[in-house]
């Protein structure tokens, strides 16, 4: 009698586990990194996010200004004490050890731009993500200064779903987000605060709102907060919208008209 050994059964993926996550996950592979407890970089086309243990430790958008700019534009520190290197990170830890500012207003400078910046990261992609497993240097350096706190993935994504959320309230078409803006001239313009008059100021066709963040020194969220809320107004508008033509005068066709003055004549006689 001849024995055949069955194989064992191919491994199928637990779909179960898959409806059990929390609904509205931004990032499927950023959910897995999470689970997995992951360490390294994922870059977005939108952004990067650094993970250690599955936390995110750090996050950058050529759309939202680093740390960098939001410590040093309105004086926070001095420019010349920041520690001008391209590793924001390792930056961070410096002024730690160095004691230049408080560990907690640093944690909270810290965090404003890590949510600002993931924000972006997590913006809707037409292209997949890439993650690089490894040490990332945004975890700290070993021993000197305790690391910053990390951020949890659904923390993250939290925040990011409740950011568009209040976008969308304030103004729902996203067009003036990243386009060049231009002023328009309502008939009777609503006054503006004066966080809105600094933006509002440096409208010129030219700039987008993350440049106008940059510029002011500003979180680029809260920039696009004060965008919508101006457009909302009328007070500005994308530059690639183009005014509806006005109406064409109506169009009379020249053997009508004829016909027309013939029965007038008629009716005269």
């Amino acid at each position: 009698m001849t024995v055949v050994d069955i194989p064992p059964p191919l491994p199928v993926r637990d779909r179960t586990a898959l409806h059990e996550r929390a609904p509205g996950a931004l990032s499927p592979m950023l959910t897995r990194l999470a689970e997995e407890r992951a360490t390294g970089v994922l870059v977005r086309e939108h952004g990067t996010l650094h993970l250690a243990e599955g936390r995110v430790v750090h996050a950058e958008s050529p759309l939202a200004p680093g740390l960098d700019v939001l410590l040093t534009a309105r004086g926070t520190l001095d420019a010349a004490a920041w520690p001008w290197t391209d590793d924001i990170p390792a930056a961070t830890h410096r002024l730690l050890v160095a004691g230049l500012l408080p560990r907690g207003a640093l944690e909270l400078c810290r965090l404003g731009a890590l949510y600002d910046a993931g924000y972006f990261a997590l913006a809707p992609s037409s292209t997949p993500g890439r993650f690089r497993y490894g040490t990332t240097a945004a975890a700290g350096p070993p021993g000197a200064v305790r690391p910053l706190r990390a951020v949890p993935v659904t923390a993250l994504e939290r925040e990011t779903l409740r950011r568009r959320e209040l976008l969308h309230r304030i103004w729902p078409d996203p067009s003036a987000d990243g386009a060049p803006l231009i002023r328009a001239d309502p008939v009777a313009p609503p006054p503006v605060t004066p966080r809105q008059r600094a933006v509002l100021d440096r409208v010129d066709g030219v700039r987008t709102a993350p440049q106008i963040a940059r510029e002011l020194g500003r979180p680029a969220f809260h920039t696009l907060v004060d965008v919508r809320r101006l457009a909302a107004a009328g007070l500005l508008v994308p530059r690639n919208t183009v005014p509806p033509p006005p109406p064409l005068p109506p169009v009379t066709d020249p053997d009508i008209a004829l016909l027309k003055r013939l029965r007038d004549a008629l009716e005269a006689l």
